[in-house]
């Protein structure tokens, strides 16, 4: 009986370890990964969903544009408010990805809006398409990618690379590429250390763009110069940046964005306009619903990837064990009981 029990907990262990491995290496790696079916948060959901991220920027200066009857270009000095939304456009993820990116990238959808706090009226705005990587999180290149913006010139053509709206799950203390949307190009984004953000570890990585000249059509360009600097033919738009982005690094989560940017009109003859002089930060109630959020998709792929294979495989190790020894000690009492019922038999035929 004692055998049979055994073999039964030996059994049950292997089968435990079994399904340690297959959450480890099969479970695990499909849920640290973009999902197909990521959607915009609803009212009361906060995690496994999308929010839009607002940030702002308290007594920037900035170039209003406004066209209309009384058309307004004017530096104006107030709050910015910039919001960014993400829309998953699984209908082109299932048509556009295709060959080598079957299965592996997904398409998104980005908006871009800054608006000006104090009068409602929007400053700029964006859209952008693209596809990234499930793993990495990182752009790939697809063929109808495009952005939609006011900034450099609108017919230059969009290679997305790099990390934009996440980085990849299970982020590493190690430097990446970004993209930024003003220069149309990755370039590095250093990790600089871990801090705590209302309890949550995340990685501070940071992004220094030095000034540098935008691609602005000459049509633009001429418009700047005729307004701002009137005796001079030509110039050019120089542009920096110092972003700094914390990570959650279980999710890849952005938890917190912070922006110091900067725009300055330089003609070859007369003073320079600042364009845009901003330091745009997340707001207290985007940055509380990251650590929510990001906090809840870290649990559950814990869960699956440390929590559960490693409970398993302790509890299927200790059956093993114990399944080993039962079977051991049974075959030995039966061993035993048998040579004692020789020994009987025996000893009763010589009487």
């Amino acid at each position: 009986m004692r055998a049979r029990w055994g073999a039964a907990l030996f059994g049950i262990g292997v089968f435990a370890v079994v399904i340690a491995a297959g959450c480890a290496f099969y479970v695990a790696p499909s849920v640290a990964r973009l999902p197909y079916d990521l959607a915009l948060c609803k009212p009361d959901q906060t995690s496994d969903c999308l929010r839009p991220s607002v940030a702002e920027a308290q007594g920037a200066k900035f170039l209003q544009t406004k066209g209309g009857d009384t058309p307004v270009v004017a530096i104006q000095t107030g709050t910015l408010r910039s919001t960014t939304e993400i829309s998953p456009q699984p209908d082109l993820t299932n048509t556009e990805m295709t060959g080598d990116l079957e299965g592996e990238a997904v398409v998104w959808n980005g908006y871009g809006t800054v608006t000006w706090v104090e009068t409602g009226e929007m400053v700029s705005q964006y859209k952008a398409g693209i596809a990234l990587d499930r793993d990495s999180a990182a752009a790939v290149d697809w063929k109808d990618q495009y952005l939609q913006d006011a900034g450099p010139d609108v017919n230059t053509p969009v290679e997305f690379s790099g990390q934009l709206y996440k980085f990849p799950f299970g982020t590493e203390k190690k430097d990446y590429e970004y993209f930024d949307r003003d220069l149309r190009k990755a370039m590095p984004i250093q990790y600089q250390g871990t801090e705590k953000i209302d309890g949550l570890e995340t990685y501070r990585f940071q992004q220094v763009v030095p000034e540098t000249p935008l691609n602005f059509s000459e049509e633009r360009l001429a418009g700047l110069l005729a307004t701002f600097a009137p005796g001079a033919e030509s110039g050019q738009v120089n542009y920096s940046n110092t972003r700094t982005i914390w990570v959650e690094p279980v999710s890849g989560t952005f938890i917190k964005v912070q922006e110091q940017q900067k725009k300055t009109l330089v003609p070859e003859t007369g003073a320079p306009t600042q364009l845009l002089d901003g330091n745009f930060i997340y707001t207290e109630d985007t940055v509380a619903h990251n650590v929510k959020s990001a906090g809840d998709t870290k649990s559950g792929v814990l869960l699956i990837s440390r929590t559960l294979p490693i409970s398993l495989a302790i509890i299927g190790a200790l059956l093993l064990i114990l399944g080993l020894v039962l079977v051991t000690t049974g075959r030995r009492a039966s061993a035993r009981h048998r040579v004692e019922e020789i020994s009987e038999t025996e000893a009763e035929a010589k009487a």
